[in-house]
């Protein structure tokens, strides 16, 4: 018994186990080659030769789809009958289908992304209630890396339905600020002062001119709202640099900046 025990493993070892062996080592070296081969895709992109959004989502398209089909062949290859294991795929494609419909709407959504590029990556965007650069964009979901350095999924079919602000698309940007003053203030001269912080600032725009007017009469304060253009990398820099300069000078020509006040009268009756 034991040797024909052992005779049916030596004929299954040089037979299909051989076969086996022979596959394992054929997938290994193929993954391996599909990796390296999706890395230098995607590496093409730093010569600037392709663009960026394309490029990742057809490197991550090839890798998973070149790796499956070498699977495939693979297990013919070793004896097993692939038209059961067609089937299988065929009924768990549909079982999966029938659960994550929504599945379908982000493929569609990706595909639209694509097509249409209502952004790319490295844009800065603002979507579905979040906002971040783009660092990929997938055929089901669109990763987002917020300012706190926080990771976004946000599914693709809810994103190309949505409103997209892409703070990225044009090269400048204006810079909306509001200074608020008493009523005994010269506006003239708060004007005049917040007028030469903005023009003083290396990074703010001549053209289109900076714009500060007065734009509300409100109970206790007088506002003035600045309006200054700047290149979209320098747009965080003048806005706080721009605050900071605006209370510095207005304290140094004694302008009072109005806060909210509350009289308690006390009826002594």
């Amino acid at each position: 018994m034991w040797k024909q025990l052992l005779n049916s493993i030596l004929a299954w070892v040089t037979s299909a186990g051989l076969r086996l062996v022979i596959a394992l080592v054929v997938m290994f070296i193929s993954f391996k080659v599909i990796n390296k081969l999706a890395r230098r895709i995607e590496r093409s992109v730093d010569n600037g030769k392709f663009d960026k959004t394309l490029t990742n989502v057809f490197a991550y398209v090839f890798k998973i789809g070149l790796k499956a089909l070498i699977l495939v062949c693979l297990i013919g290859y070793v004896g097993i009958d692939t038209s059961g294991i067609t089937a299988l795929i065929a009924s768990l494609g549909v079982c999966v289908g029938l659960a994550v419909n929504g599945a379908l709407s982000n493929l569609a959504g990706g595909i639209l992304i694509i097509v249409t590029r209502p952004f790319k990556v490295d844009d800065y965007i603002e979507a579905q209630g979040y906002s971040g650069t783009v660092l990929d964009i997938h055929l089901t979901n669109t990763r987002l890396c917020t300012p706190d350095n926080k990771v976004v999924y946000i599914p693709n079919g809810a994103l190309s339905s949505g409103t997209i602000v892409n703070y990225s698309e044009k090269d400048i940007r204006r810079v909306d600020l509001t200074f608020n003053v008493s009523y005994n203030t010269d506006v003239e001269k708060a004007k005049a002062l917040v007028t030469r912080v903005i023009e003083a600032h290396e990074l703010s725009l001549k053209d289109p001119a900076p714009f500060v007017r007065v734009s509300e009469n409100g109970d206790s304060k007088v506002s003035i709202v600045a309006r200054v253009w700047v290149k979209n990398s320098d747009y965080w820099t003048v806005y706080f640099d721009v605050l900071e300069n605006v209370k510095s000078v207005f304290e140094a020509a004694e302008i009072e900046i109005p806060y909210n006040r509350v009289n308690v009268h006390i009826d002594n009756d």
